[in-house]
């Protein structure tokens, strides 16, 4: 095989394994040109969209990161309005409570002043009546006595200062009577 390889060589042929100086000029300065076109021109493009990109990128993220700290002190005002207001609640509701034992202490010494005011007077009326009726009592018992004594002592106990003394002494019977038996 060396010997056809050498020979095809020695007839004036080229060999396909070696290249042509021309041709590989010719893609050099080609391979060159677009080097520097890509260089020059594309590169710069996509470093330039890279940069964008990169920058809106960063840009969100600082805007997510600002978004992040604003919704966090969002939400410790929030809790700190939440504290509070249970705190005023808590208040509120213990302000309220003693309000009510104060009202409800109020009425049941307005209840048992008005129980102590009702009982005195019910006392003083059932006095009153008491005696009204003990006057009554005596009176109509008064003259029972004297028409009763009258009857049976055959004669009539006209005499205001006698039949006194034997109303008197009737009640005073009966009072002596009734404590005896009481006792």
């Amino acid at each position: 095989m060396n010997q056809v390889i050498i020979s095809a060589a020695t007839e004036g042929e080229t060999n396909p394994l070696v290249p042509n100086v021309w041709e590989m000029g010719v893609v050099l300065v080609g391979f060159a040109v677009l080097m520097f076109i890509v260089v020059k021109f594309v590169v710069p493009m996509f470093e330039k969209t890279f940069a964008e990109r990169a920058e809106a990128i960063e840009g969100g993220i600082a805007k997510a990161e600002k978004a992040q700290a604003e919704a966090s002190a969002a939400l410790e005002e929030y809790k700190q309005q939440l504290t509070d207001a249970r705190a005023e609640a808590n208040r509120i509701r213990e302000e309220a409570r003693a309000e009510g034992a104060q009202i409800l202490a109020d009425l049941k010494e307005k209840a048992a002043a008005e129980s102590a005011r009702i009982t005195a007077q019910a006392h003083v009326q059932i006095e009153s009546e008491r005696q009204a009726a003990v006057v009554s009592l005596r009176s109509e018992v008064g003259t029972l006595a004297t028409t009763l004594a009258g009857r049976i002592v055959g004669e009539a106990l006209t005499d205001d200062e006698r039949a006194a003394r034997v109303v008197d002494r009737f009640l005073a019977d009966l009072e002596n009577q009734n404590a005896g038996a009481t006792q």
